[in-house]
């Protein structure tokens, strides 16, 4: 998969990152994992903060958020998905 910007030069390709960010959405999205694999520094802290400071209510919410964040990213194609989370950094959903 090669990108191209819009001056016509190829960016250097990347590692797509969607399956392990889908997987561990789904599994451990309450603690944000995904976020931080994604780079999304902020976004992870703001997860994890809320599940660990709630004592776990806020967690039940986090973990819908995780969920459908997980199947969004596994829904999408390889090139969207780069294009979306990794190029354009579009942290929410």
């Amino acid at each position: 998969m090669q990108i191209v910007d819009e001056k016509g030069q190829a960016i250097k390709q990347q590692e797509n990152k969607k399956i392990i960010c889908g997987v561990f959405a789904i599994i451990l999205g309450c603690l944000g994992i995904h976020k931080f694999i994604l780079g999304y520094q902020k976004e992870g802290i703001i997860m994890l903060l809320v599940s660990v400071l709630t004592c776990g209510i806020g967690a039940g919410f986090m973990a819908i958020i995780g969920l459908i964040e997980g199947i969004i990213y596994l829904t999408k194609s390889d090139e969207e998905f780069f294009e979306t989370y990794q190029l354009n950094q579009k942290t929410w959903f």
